[in-house]
C-alpha cells in the first residue's frame, strides 16, 4: 500500500539554525566546526509502504521518496518546512522566526484509538503498533472523548534526551522525538507528512519523565491564519485546551496507572517557550546523530546526514525493508477497543 504525502523543502534549516551556508540546486550543506554535518536534496516527496498485516505485531509502515529511495522518518525528514517551489524561484525567508513551519509526522489520526508510534529502537525507523506485555495498545474512550483528539504524532530531527534534566520541570527526558498535537480540522493518515504551525506547548510528566506535548496546527487547516499563539485557541476553540489536559491526565487510568503530572501547574506555555524547547531537543538529536552522546537501543541508520557515522547506502536501507513480512490483510481488532470508560 502507497500513500502519495504531502512534499517539502529544506531551504528554511539554514535559518533557524543561524546557519550562512550556501544552498545549492541539490544539496543544502551546512558546516560546524569545520565538518559538513547534513545533506539534503532540495525538494522531496515522502510515500509509506505497509509490510506485515494491519492491526498485529508485525505490521510495518516503512518510508520513501517518490523515487523509491527508503529513509528514516525520524532522522531523514528535515525538521523545518517549507512549502514547494521551483527551482528557479528564490525561497523567501520568514520574517521571524514564529513563521517557521515544520514537518510533522503523523502517527495516530484523530478519532481513532491504535498507539502507532515511530520504532526509535528499530532500523528505519518505521510506525509500529506499540506492544505492552504481548498485546497490542490502544488508548481508551475516556468519556466523552473517542480516542486520540487531535492528530498526533512527532517532530522529526529531535529527540528528548534521557540524559539531559530539564531546568525547570527536573525532569529528563523519555527518550523519543518531540510530540506534536495538531488541532487542525483534517483528520490525517498514519504517515502523513504535514507542515505545522506552533502555536505553544504543555509539560507532561510521564512516570518521571519530561514528555513535552506540543500543539500546533496544519499549516493548510482554513483555520491557521487566524491561529498565532496559544491564546488564540482558548479564545476561539473554548474547552480545547482544558480537553487537552484532561485526556493526557488521564488516558492511562483504565490501565490501572495513576494520573499524569504536569509542569508549569498543568499550564500551557507560549510559541516562543515552545519553539526554544525544539531547538533544544533538534541539538540533543544532532548530538545522537553523531555519535557525540549515548543513545543506548535508539536506531540512528540513515541516509542523508552525511557526516554521521549511521549514515548507510540505499541499497543497506533497501535490505532492511526487505527482511519485513510481506504485506498482508487486516486482522480483526477486539470489540474492547470502543469500550467507553468514566474517570
Amino acid at each position: 500500500m502507497k500513500t502519495l504525502l504531502l512534499g517539502s523543502s529544506f531551504r528554511r534549516l539554514a535559518t533557524f539554525l543561524d546557519s550562512s551556508s550556501p544552498f545549492c540546486n541539490k544539496v543544502f550543506t551546512q558546516a560546524a566546526a569545520g565538518r559538513r554535518l547534513y545533506c539534503f536534496r532540495k525538494t522531496m516527496h515522502y510515500e509509506t509502504e505497509q509490510r506485515g498485516h494491519p492491526n498485529s505485531p508485525d505490521y510495518r509502515l516503512y518510508f520513501k521518496t517518490a523515487d523509491g529511495k527508503y529513509i528514516s522518518p525520524f532522522h531523514d525528514i528535515p525538521l523545518i518546512a517549507e512549502s514547494e517551489q521551483d527551482y528557479d524561484v528564490p525561497a523567501k525567508k520568514p520574517k521571524s522566526e514564529s513563521e517557521v513551519l515544520y514537518n510533522m509526522v503523523v502517527e495516530v489520526p484523530r478519532w481513532s484509538n491504535a498507539k502507532m508510534e515511530i520504532a526509535t529502537k528499530e532500523p528505519l525507523n518505521p510506525i509500529k503498533q506499540d506492544v505492552k506485555k504481548g498485546k497490542l495498545r490502544y488508548v481508551a474512550n475516556i468519556f466523552p472523548h473517542k480516542g486520540y483528539i487531535w492528530n498526533y504524532g512527532a517532530l522529526p530531527q529531535t529527540w528528548e534526551d534521557p540524559n539531559h534534566q530539564d531546568k525547570e520541570t527536573i525532569c529528563c527526558g523519555d527518550n523519543d522525538p518531540i510530540d506534536v498535537c495538531d488541532i487542525g480540522t483534517q483528520v490525517c493518515s498514519p504517515g502523513q507528512v504535514i507542515q505545522v504551525k506552533v502555536l505553544g506547548i504543555l509539560a507532561m510528566i510521564d512516570e518521571g519523565e519530561m514528555d513535552w506535548k506540543v500543539i500546533a496546527i496544519n499549516a493548510q487547516d482554513p483555520d491557521a491564519k487566524k491561529l498565532s499563539c496559544i491564546e488564540d485557541v482558548r479564545k476561539s476553540r473554548p474547552g480545547h485546551l482544558e480537553a487537552t489536559v484532561d485526556w493526557f491526565r488521564k488516558y492511562k487510568v483504565p490501565d490501572g496507572k495513576p494520573e499524569n503530572q504536569f509542569g508549569f501547574d498543568g499550564q500551557f506555555k507560549d510559541k516562543d517557550f515552545a519553539v526554544e524547547i525544539i531547538k533544544s531537543t533538534h541539538e540533543h538529536w544532532k548530538a545522537l546523530i553523531q555519535k557525540q552522546t549515548n543513545g543506548g537501543e535508539i536506531e540512528c541508520k540513515n541516509v542523508s546526514c552525511c557526516d554521521s557515522p549511521f549514515k548507510c547506502s540505499h541499497a543497506d536501507a533497501t535490505a532492511v525493508v526487505q527482511k519485513a513480512p510481506a504485506p498482508g490483510s487486516a486482522r480483526p481488532v477486539s470489540s474492547e477497543v470502543d469500550k467507553w470508560h468514566f474517570v
